[in-house]
């Protein structure tokens, strides 16, 4: 009656498909909302001015050295804030793929394998 599925071996083989494909989406779940958890901080100006992000890469705080507030360096402090929230943004991605990697590894997959997020 089953003989085209191999018998209950080929349903067996579904069943065991669709438990990884559950439990991969939980664990996406929980990566996606440990990555609201995770922060990272970027710098510029060496130091004088921080952005810290989560890894999805949501700006939280921005951090600015007194010693740079001078009328005459508007710009050089507005490039300053930009780099520093650019380099936080690039951290956060960084961290995040970091995240999957080792969940997909963990998982045993590809490392390498990309995801919806």
């Amino acid at each position: 009656m089953l003989k085209g599925l191999g018998g209950l071996g080929g349903l067996g083989d579904m069943t065991k498909m669709m438990k990884a494909a559950q439990e991969m989406q939980s664990k996406m779940a929980a990566l996606t909302e440990e990555m609201d958890r995770i922060t990272v901080t970027g710098e510029s100006g060496a130091g004088l001015v921080k952005a810290v992000c989560t890894a999805k890469g949501e700006l939280k705080s921005l951090d600015i050295d007194p010693s740079i507030f001078q009328p005459s360096e508007k710009e050089v402090v507005e490039d300053l804030i930009l780099a520093a929230i650019k380099d936080a943004q690039k951290r956060a991605q960084d961290r995040t793929r970091q995240e999957q990697q080792k969940m997909m590894q963990e998982m045993g997959l590809p490392a390498d394998m990309k995801l919806p997020f």
